[in-house]
């Protein structure tokens, strides 16, 4: 038994130093506090970063009949969005959905149509260039 205590003792010990070292520091990072900006509430993170996305095509949808036929102009908008630093810098343009929805085609007689975007949660929309695309039918046979 006393083998189990005095044999190898400095290698137990740097053990033991060691894994009290790694606890703090892991502690450390877990319980640390976001610095404060310019003496408000808001921290970095808080931080609201806009950015705009260039011509995103727009994707026509439907709910009945093949859509593919149909275009709109223009096929391309312009999108920003804003939203905290550390989520702005992880959106990808593939994650922004730009959308004319067609399912409902009596409510725009003239054949304007709103254009709908669809982002991830904590995204939040400022404004789309143009907001209305027209669409246009495919020609009749």
């Amino acid at each position: 038994m006393r083998d189990f205590f005095t044999k190898d003792v400095g290698w137990k010990l740097l053990s033991l130093f060691l894994a009290v070292g790694i606890w703090l520091t892991v502690h450390k990072i877990l319980t640390e506090t976001p610095i404060p900006v310019t003496g408000d509430n808001t921290t970095n993170s808080d931080i609201a970063t806009p950015i705009i996305y260039s011509n995103r095509p727009i994707q026509v949808v439907s709910a009945a009949g093949d859509v593919h036929l149909y275009r709109v102009a223009p096929d391309e908008v312009t999108v920003t969005l804003t939203g905290p630093a550390g989520l702005m810098g992880n959106l990808q343009a593939s994650q922004i959905r730009v959308v004319v929805d067609l399912t409902e085609t009596n409510t725009v007689p003239d054949g304007w149509r709103r254009v709908e975007i669809s982002a991830p949660a904590g995204v939040t929309l400022i404004g789309v260039t143009p907001s209305r695309v027209l669409v246009i039918p495919p020609p009749k046979q």
